[in-house]
């Protein structure tokens, strides 16, 4: 099972840990956070969406003119443009960047986000919307003739674009959510699962519920791949990595003042309420999950991280692998450096590792 490296850029420099301070959209930092992914060995890099936030697709656009080999998994909200529509916009990306497009499907986690952009639909209703989106997403993908669908939320005649995704059969579709209906939707739709950064004993929980939703969907459970999404906290030595990540918390407490440990900001998100069911449980789980960050912020994104040298953070992604996740979505609190440190220290050890033995890789 190959090992795939996601990272993430961003339209503007901020993290938790360094309040936005430029433009809101900095073409020179996107094309320079781009090329330190291409540069560090990462596969692709995610483009988040937020109903405040740049638009992702052009993101990507304009990072990818700025990149030759680095792949782009764009999030994108369903419900806010027709799908046939979104195929031509990702399929002409596609082409575009030379087959490096990817769609990350996201129904949302907060209706009052939703609503501003004009999405009344509850939780469930915006899966259902999900699963019809996705279903015609593919169709104008991977049509060989005109077609026509009339269902609860599309209505389309003869639809056949011209216009085809440059990778086949379609776009890479990774998939989020952890409630039972999106696992349902998931397990139809999904060539790559994604979740957030669990302990083993939830990764392996939420692996087991994807697969067995696969099998109820008449899919080979083997068929779909798992993302894990981690915080690494890296330094030369355990003691000066976990001194780095008590840093990285006194500078959060010190920015979000009365704001620490406020409710979770995504009342709707399953999966930020099994983060935070992770830290409940204690500052660090398993050997080096560290779980602070997301008790203070809310566990309103991937906010759990693994914390030590690059090859006590390796072994601990190893352990993942070795449940079946083949993809590390990964991303630092210093977002440029780390991804640069990460391309030095940290993929070059999981990989080599897997390539190794890919059975035996967890045990080394």
């Amino acid at each position: 099972m190959a090992v795939e490296f996601i990272g993430m850029i961003a339209s503007e420099a901020k993290s938790e840990i360094h309040p936005a301070s430029g433009p809101v959209i900095d073409p020179d930092y996107i094309a320079k956070f781009a090329q330190a992914h291409e540069a560090a060995g990462f596969e692709r890099v995610l483009i988040a969406h937020n109903s405040s936030d740049a638009d992702a697709v052009l993101v990507a656009t304009h990072a990818a003119q700025h990149t030759k080999t680095l792949g782009f998994m764009i999030a994108h909200r369903p419900g806010f443009i027709s799908p046939t529509y979104a195929a031509r916009l990702f399929a002409t990306f596609d082409i575009f960047s030379g087959g490096r497009g990817g769609i990350h499907i996201i129904s949302g986690g907060d209706s009052t986000e939703q609503r501003r952009d004009g999405d009344f639909l509850n939780h469930e209703e915006r899966y259902r919307r999900t699963d019809e989106y996705v279903g015609l997403l593919r169709q104008t993908w991977t049509a060989e003739a005109p077609f026509s669908h009339k269902g609860a939320y599309y209505q389309v005649e003869n639809q056949f674009p011209r216009v085809k995704p440059v990778q086949k059969p379609h776009i890479p579709i990774y998939f989020g959510g952890s409630s039972d209906i999106a696992i349902e939707f998931a397990a139809k739709h999904a060539d790559i699962y994604a979740f957030w950064g669990e302990t083993l004993e939830q990764a392996r929980e939420t692996i087991a519920r994807v697969r067995a939703a696969c099998v109820r969907a008449g899919r080979d459970p083997d068929s779909i791949r798992f993302s894990l999404s981690m915080r690494p906290v890296l330094a030369a030595t355990e003691e000066a990595a976990w001194q780095r990540a008590d840093r990285i918390i006194e500078r959060i407490r010190d920015l979000r003042g009365a704001d620490v440990g406020r409710a979770n900001p995504k009342p709707e998100s399953v999966g930020s309420k099994r983060l935070m069911d992770a830290a409940a449980g204690g500052k660090v789980r398993d050997k080096r999950l560290w779980t602070e960050v997301a008790a203070a912020v809310g566990a309103g994104s991937n906010t759990t991280s693994l914390v030590g040298t690059p090859e006590q953070v390796a072994e601990s992604l190893l352990e993942y692998y070795a449940l079946g996740v083949s993809t590390f979505l990964i991303r630092g609190f210093d977002p440029l450096d780390d991804a640069t440190d990460y391309g030095r220290h940290l993929l070059p050890l999981v990989r080599e590792a897997v390539a190794r033995d890919p059975v035996s890789a967890a045990a080394e």
